[in-house]
Formats: structure tokens, sequence, C-alpha cells
């Protein structure tokens, strides 16, 4: 009874971490301090010539 028991439970272990990863993951990517100040630099560049133009 033990020893099924025992396969009993690792099997159902094994299904729950199987149906766990198939599941949607619903938190977004770490982006780093770095990373973020990069991409505000960037749309900041991006954005000034844009600007400057409007001017004749």
């Amino acid at each position: 009874m033990n020893r099924k028991k025992k396969i009993k439970q690792t099997i159902k272990k094994l299904l729950k971490k199987e149906n766990a990863k198939k599941q949607p993951k619903n938190k977004e990517r770490y982006i780093s301090k770095a990373e973020r100040a990069a991409m505000e630099a960037e749309q900041a560049n991006s954005q000034e010539p844009e600007n400057e133009p409007t001017q004749p």
C-alpha cells in the first residue's frame, strides 16, 4: 500500500509541475535600471529631432 501511495504521489507531483509550466505567465519581463535609463535616453534622442523642424 505504501509503495502504491508513494508512486501515485510522485506522478501527481510531476503532473502538477507540468500543468503549472503550461499556464500563461502574467508577469512582465524584468527591466533593470540601466536598461530603463538607456531606453529613456533613446526616446529623448528620437524626440528632439522631431521638434526642431517645426520652425522654418
